[in-house]
């Protein structure tokens, strides 16, 4: 890509891969991981993940799945604007979330609860070290390897956050965890294109349950100029009538606004930088970044959805039976592996844990009710 700035990454010049492969013909090895991706069992189950919403809730609402590729669009979108690499930042936005759990946050707090209770030796759980997990382990596609056998550059941006005991477990991939250095500029922009993404269409899922509403929204900065900005445009739209045209106008303006200011605010701090390399970028503070007037309205739309809409009392009964399959799911195979398949027994306790909750990560929501209803259930 003749097109790209000095400072993105280029498959030719990539830190390689943990197993050694023939160069792919035809497509870069960025565009290969991203076709592995695609491809892998994690990447179809997120189709029956939650997002917000259990997946048996409605057909309409985002799931994993919707939501990956949702970031994917808006990170591809950055990354021309920006001159970084679009294959790359397209494979780290549909992989960032194949470590997830059955039932969103939720399932993960609860694994993670488990672990550190009934098996400590074996460490907690971690999403976005599962994500990696995934891609450099579990998956079982190909001969030569486990796991997918990614590129450093897209296991670099899998890998957004990481304590320093687990950085030191993680070889390279991990190291800036501990050097203080930061990723490349298209992981960087994939962070913020998740952000984006999950705020924004949170707000439309949550305005499509009824469990929130305009005239709250109402109430903060970033989508009440939006909303006037689209009355204002379109003035014939009738509230009632069209509300629903109406409300994604609201969000497409929103998340239009958010990519610009990104794209804008990262070009100035690369203006001002000048990194004629990926390592000179990697070596300099984080760059991309949103102005502080958008930075502000962003993170009160995010306490806002905390507060109104991850808290809601309806979600939170939700919560509470996601956490309680999940805990009892391990509970039993803890107790009693037998019940397991042979390919999740171990020897070793922590090992068998390990196994145990890297069963349950990759559980879709049906499936791990399927499995607790199978194990509880007389009927």
């Amino acid at each position: 890509m003749s097109t790209l700035a000095p400072y993105a990454c280029h498959p030719e010049t990539s830190r390689g891969r943990q197993h050694p492969e023939p160069p792919p013909q035809g497509r870069s090895a960025f565009q290969r991981d991203r076709d592995r991706i695609i491809h892998c069992s994690a990447f179809r189950r997120l189709e029956y993940k939650t997002q917000v919403f259990l997946n048996h809730e409605g057909d309409l609402f985002r799931t994993r799945l919707t939501h990956s590729i949702e970031v994917a669009q808006i990170a591809r979108t950055l990354a021309r604007n920006l001159g970084v690499h679009e294959d790359l930042i397209e494979a780290m936005a549909l992989a960032h979330d194949l470590g997830h759990t059955p039932f969103g946050h939720a399932g993960q707090d609860e694994l993670n609860a488990c672990l550190r209770e009934l098996a400590p030796e074996a460490g907690g759980f971690e999403h976005n070290l599962q994500s990696l997990r995934v891609v450099d382990e579990l998956e079982e596609r190909y001969a030569a390897f486990n796991g997918l056998n990614l590129c450093f550059e897209t296991r670099e941006g899998i890998l957004k956050h990481c304590s320093r005991s687990h950085a030191r477990t993680l070889g390279p991939v991990a190291a800036r965890f501990l050097d203080g250095t930061q990723p490349s500029l298209e992981a960087q922009l994939t962070n913020l294109a998740d952000e984006i993404a999950y705020n924004n269409h949170d707000v439309d899922d949550g305005l499509r349950s009824g469990l929130i509403t305009v005239e709250q929204l109402l109430h903060l900065e970033i989508f009440a100029m939006h909303h006037e900005q689209v009355r204002r445009r379109y003035p014939d739209l009738d509230p009632v009538r069209d509300g629903k045209r109406l409300v994604s106008e609201v969000i497409r303006a929103m998340i239009n606004t958010l990519v610009l200011d990104l794209t804008q605010t990262t070009a100035a701090n690369l203006a001002r930088v000048k990194p004629q390399s990926v390592d000179e970028l990697r070596a300099a503070p984080l760059l991309a970044a949103f102005s502080e007037p958008v930075r502000t309205q962003s993170r009160a739309l995010k306490q806002f959805l905390l507060n109104n809409l991850y808290r809601h009392h309806q979600v939170m009964r939700m919560t509470r039976k996601a956490k309680r399959v999940v805990r009892e799911l391990f509970v039993a195979f803890l107790d009693d592996p037998r019940l397991l398949a042979d390919e999740y027994r171990r020897e070793d306790p922590a090992a068998q844990a390990r196994a145990i909750a890297d069963y349950i990560a990759g559980m879709t929501d049906r499936y791990a009710i399927r499995e607790h209803r199978t194990i509880y259930r007389m009927d």
